[in-house]
């Protein structure tokens, strides 16, 4: 198709449209903050954000922690039988449905997330004082989009 057939595009300013700034934000903190716990700890992503979720809500199942992480199913998976490999987790399949397995954090994982939680916290406190006044108002905001439901 020549060019001149081709319909014009509309103008269109990607660096504020505000899902990729979110998505590209999102990704450089995350990263930022995995660098921390990567060198110390050996941990992915992915493995951080089961134990952190472990750490903060107890025993809980794949499925919770899918839904709530927004990690895929598989993801959650395979980070759970590396952690458990590593006997960090520990692993109950529900006796009623087999499907249903619940995890928690072993003694070992405890004791890692008592030293790895300081450091997220540390973090936290570094990205607040990177934003200074705005953090409320920015906090604010992703509490409203995390909250809306379409």
């Amino acid at each position: 198709m020549p060019d001149d057939d081709l319909p014009p595009l509309p103008g269109f300013d990607l660096d504020h449209f505000t899902p990729y700034r979110l998505s590209v934000a999102a990704e450089r903190v995350s990263e930022e903050l995995a660098r921390v716990y990567r060198e110390r700890f050996g941990l992915s992503i992915p493995q951080w954000r089961v134990l952190v979720h472990l750490a903060s809500s107890g025993d809980v199942s794949v499925r919770e922690i899918e839904a709530r992480v927004a990690m895929e199913k598989s993801k959650v998976s395979r980070a759970a039988s590396r952690l458990e490999a590593a006997g960090l987790i520990g692993k109950t399949v529900n006796d009623a449905d087999r499907r249903l397995v619940r995890l928690s954090l072993t003694a070992k994982g405890r004791a890692l997330m008592a030293e790895l939680l300081p450091l997220a916290e540390a973090y936290q406190r570094e990205i607040e004082a990177r934003l200074g006044a705005s953090f409320a108002a920015f906090a604010a905001g992703l509490e409203t989009l995390l909250g809306a439901r379409r």
